[in-house]
């Protein structure tokens, strides 16, 4: 296999694992937004019964925000998981090709002579 055609193997791995790692990113500052301004304690009225801990501490949300960040969290990591089975993938390809580079080159002593 050349090396031009792991072109689109190492396109597609940055193409998935950059915007997960950026949904993860955006999923742990959203978090860090619930634990400053969400109540500690159920709010019926304001319908935040829903808990989350975060960092070990109980907050209350509504089901909608406990969607809306699940949906978030998950899809971020699979999107990420995707991105790096890619790149192991690209890194298996790739260090064979290199490995079938170097066996082709004559390292034989005699070769300096």
């Amino acid at each position: 296999m050349k090396s031009a055609r792991l072109a689109p193997l190492r396109f597609f791995s940055l193409l998935f694992l950059l915007p997960g790692l950026g949904g993860l990113i955006v999923s742990a500052m959203i978090s860090t937004g619930y634990l400053e301004r969400l109540p500690r304690v159920p709010v019926p009225e304001e319908l935040r019964i829903t808990p989350r801990n975060i960092h070990g501490t109980v907050v209350y949300q509504t089901q909608e925000e406990d969607r809306k960040l699940n949906l978030i969290e998950y899809s971020s990591v699979g999107i990420f998981l995707v991105g790096l089975g890619l790149g192991c993938v690209y890194m298996a390809k790739w260090g064979t090709i290199y490995a079938i580079g170097a066996e082709e080159e004559d390292f034989s002593p005699e070769k300096g002579r």
